[in-house]
């Protein structure tokens, strides 16, 4: 059945790749982004484009009522707006954790909130939120990002529970490495706080690994195909966990000790 789909963070990664694969499959898509003159080509293919800024609310309400007053409905919502700040926790201005919450869970939660009476009042709907492999395992320098999503996993489970009687279903996508621009802005972000600081050793040595780990990511559309069926089937699974090193990293997390998984994560930078 054709579905109406909004997309959060679609100008570009996975957010774009999901949306050319459901129009694809001849639903009707919304792109929101910041960044709009980066969707024209979504627009160009036919999909809604909208101006949408997690961090303000009448801009996320704006998002919503929009495309209710066009639809008169919405069946899926794909929170994949997000980015990732990377500093050591001594560093990082408090302000920017607290953006890095307000973008990657608080902006999440709000535009959720304005989506779900209309998805309860038709007795059906979707909402498909993106997390990471971070969001079950942890790497150094990435304190305030994986917090974001050890908080977004444990947000998606309580959702879950309580708006399945309304006949919604909850997903989670868990990528693991894939090629986007999201390690290149993390990246620059450590660099930047931390990196001529006491921490700068550990830093160059991080930045190294990603560099080295660069080439072995997975393609974008290998997401965007996978969220594109996370919102569509029938029957859903709670989480779905693909791309580099996310099957292998999440299964070892849950069989080894905390001291063990830091010996290893440790012996990668060096």
């Amino acid at each position: 059945m054709k579905k109406v789909v909004l997309i959060t963070g679609a100008s570009s990664g996975m957010g774009k790749s999901t949306a050319n694969f459901l129009q694809a499959q001849g639903h009707t898509v919304y792109g929101a982004a910041r960044r709009t003159e980066r969707m024209q080509d979504l627009a160009e293919k036919g999909m809604g484009v909208l101006a949408l800024d997690l961090t303000d609310d009448a801009s996320i309400e704006a998002v919503v009522n929009e495309i209710i007053a066009k639809e008169g409905r919405i069946d899926v919502l794909i929170n994949n707006a997000g980015y990732g700040s990377y500093g050591s926790v001594e560093e990082v201005p408090i302000a920017e954790a607290k953006r890095q919450f307000e973008v990657n869970l608080f902006g999440l939660a709000r535009i959720t909130q304005l989506v779900l009476p209309h998805m309860r009042a038709q007795k059906s709907g979707r909402i498909v939120n993106i997390s990471s492999m971070g969001g079950k395992i942890y790497t150094p320098m990435g304190a305030w990002y994986h917090a974001t999503k050890f908080a977004l996993e444990g947000w998606s489970d309580c959702l879950r529970l309580e708006v399945k009687q309304f006949g919604i279903d909850v997903v989670v996508v868990e990528p693991g490495g894939i090629e986007t621009e999201w390690g290149n802005i993390a990246m620059e972000s450590l660099k930047k706080v931390s990196g001529h600081g006491p921490y700068a050793d550990f830093v160059n040595q991080v930045t190294s690994a990603m560099d080295t780990s660069g080439s072995k990511l997975s393609p974008v559309d290998l997401l965007g195909q996978e969220i594109a069926k996370a919102a569509t089937v029938n029957k859903p699974k709670t989480r779905y966990l693909k791309g580099y090193m996310a099957k292998p990293l999440v299964t070892l997390r849950r069989w080894v000790s905390d001291r063990t998984f830091d010996k290893l994560l440790l012996s990668q930078f060096k």
